[in-house]
């Protein structure tokens, strides 16, 4: 069994504005140790799977971006995108190359930028769903036992009954991938016991995605067909042809959601997507008063309050639950709670074509 890791790489990373950049997305910040989170992702998967066999895919300016910071990787290794058309695309093309190579290959598709706190279990139920996706026709996906009834996340419902170990591991048939679900809803599905959060991981074998994508989104497939004719052909203008007519659709709208014979295993290996500054509470070092400050601090009266300010003190006083981040040339303050909104400066900014993405 030969396992392939995609580490998709694309992405603005918005909601860490004003560090994150168009050209130094999340992805690339070392916001949760001392090296990016792309570095953390691949020295994580190394135990198990060599350099040869990891890949990432990324646009053009992305991937020029990861040659510097993955060094020990095949420069073959660092796929291109034509074009940025979201995680459907990308994946059809990183698994069309591995198909071309070895249709039985096991693709694991990761995002570069979430933190996993048990990287040994986390290895262990890599293992056991690569096997898992080796051993049939299907596609394995991890879920996220639910902590909370978050309205953030997609759910899978799954059917806990029907169960089955795969190299030391359950695994349980996918029902219905469920939307991010409004406040009522997501207490239910936490209560209910047999939804995880979904978390974007997915496994399966490159010659079981393309029947998968025949069957389940037929549109995709004949783009599919012309992509490895591209491939085979190292045709770069068909390529780019393919992604200028496919459809700019996510993995879960454009297939998941609508494929049979998925299974879900626990993601129950301290996962967290890191998806805007609030979640970093969770990860940097917290005071008595629950602050966390990167750079030098200077605290009165102050509680949970979260401040990005390397090189410089940081002095709070008398104030609550903010969110401070100096990026030299523009500074972001924001109630915790809030921080979500974040992503609508990022569109203003769009708007008014400030210099500062």
């Amino acid at each position: 069994m030969n396992i392939r890791a995609v580490i998709m790489a694309g992405g603005s990373g918005t909601r860490f504005w004003p560090l994150s950049r168009r050209t130094r997305p999340k992805q690339f910040l070392d916001i949760v140790s001392s090296r990016s989170m792309i570095e953390e992702t691949v020295a994580r998967l190394l135990p198990l799977i060599s350099p040869k066999d990891i890949f990432t895919i990324a646009d053009g300016s992305q991937t020029a971006a990861l040659r510097g910071l993955l060094p020990d990787l095949p420069k073959r290794n660092f796929l291109v995108e034509p074009l940025a058309r979201n995680t459907a695309p990308s994946l059809m093309l990183a698994t069309a190359c591995a198909y071309l190579q070895d249709p039985e290959t096991v693709i694991a598709a990761l995002a570069a930028d979430h933190l996993i706190r048990d990287p040994d279990r986390f290895l262990n139920k890599l293992q056991a769903g690569a096997k898992a996706a080796h051993s049939g026709d299907r596609i394995v996906i991890f879920g996220i036992p639910p902590a909370f009834p978050s309205t953030g996340y997609g759910y899978i419902h799954f059917l806990r009954e029907k169960g089955k170990r795969i190299g030391g591991e359950p695994f349980f048939p996918v029902l219905e991938f469920k939307e991010k679900p409004g406040r009522a809803e997501a207490e239910h599905f936490l209560a209910d016991g047999n939804y995880y959060w979904n978390s974007g991981m997915f496994l399966w074998r490159a010659d079981v995605f393309a029947r998968k994508l025949r069957r389940y989104a037929p549109k995709f497939f004949p783009l599919w067909e012309r992509m490895l004719d591209a491939l085979e052909k190292k045709n770069q203008k068909g390529l780019r042809s393919v992604f200028e007519e496919i459809p700019a659709l996510s993995i879960d709208y454009a297939l998941m959601e609508k494929a049979k014979g998925v299974l879900v295993c626990a993601g129950d290996f301290g996962w967290s997507d890191v998806g805007a500054w609030s979640s970093l509470y969770d990860v940097w070092p917290l005071d008595e008063a629950g602050n966390a400050v990167k750079g030098e601090k200077l605290v009165l009266d102050s509680q949970g309050c979260l401040v990005y300010a390397p090189g410089k003190l940081t002095a709070l006083v008398g104030v609550k639950d903010l969110i401070v981040v100096d990026a030299g040339d523009s500074l972001l303050i924001c109630r915790k709670d809030l921080d979500q909104k974040v992503k609508d400066i990022v569109e203003i900014l769009k708007k008014e074509n400030k210099k500062y993405l």
